[in-house]
């Protein structure tokens, strides 16, 4: 009987101690996000290095048109903007406000993705012409695979943010911040490349 009461006692003090467990989510999102960055700043110094020790040739670069860079610049600046409204909205428990922000970021998402397809198309050089070019590519489409990704997540929290009862609700907010932590990074890194790539 004392064994049995000592038995509960410790597994009442296990199931205490788990649920004073703090929730470390957040910082191991952050911890990939700050080595995902560090992939997007090897990139960007090998780039500005290469360019500063052996300067790239007149024939070898070429002047990017500005109009769709500038574009898909305000169209993930806005969408960081309509995540942060849908994070808002389901903090007051309206899920359906909040499902409407998050189909106008993933559509800015979307966009974004298309102009830097056709972008792509009327670029005056291939992956493999120069060293310009080929890191231009793999620069740009890594970002762009981020924000694919991120498209997706957002896609998913509007379906399970569906109705109060859903699975994302007010009292679960964690997948939603976690994807617009995501997207404000990928935003970010879109910025210092637009400055790299397009006007340095």
């Amino acid at each position: 009987m004392t064994s049995l009461t000592e038995t509960q006692q410790q597994s009442q003090a296990t199931l205490a101690h788990e649920g004073e467990h703090p929730d470390y989510r957040m910082f191991g999102l952050a911890t990939f996000l700050v080595a995902d960055g560090m992939t997007f700043a090897g990139f960007f110094a090998a780039y500005l290095t290469y360019k500063t020790v052996n300067p790239i040739a007149p024939d070898s670069s070429y002047e990017l048109e500005l109009a769709l860079p500038t574009l898909n610049t305000i169209l993930l600046l806005v969408s960081s903007a309509t995540f942060h409204r849908a994070g808002k909205a389901l903090r007051i428990g309206n899920s359906k406000l909040c499902q409407r922000w998050l189909i106008i970021t993933s559509t800015l998402g979307l966009a974004f993705l298309t102009s830097q397809m056709v972008e792509y198309f009327t670029l005056p050089f291939g992956l493999t012409d120069n060293l310009y070019a080929s890191t231009f590519y793999a620069v740009t489409g890594f970002h762009g695979l981020h924000v694919t990704l991120g498209t997706i997540m957002i896609l998913i929290v509007w379906w399970q943010s569906r109705s109060p009862d859903g699975r994302i609700n007010k009292t679960n907010q964690f997948p939603l911040e976690a994807a617009e932590l995501y997207w404000h990074f990928v935003d970010g890194i879109w910025v210092i490349l637009f400055i790299i790539f397009y006007l340095l």
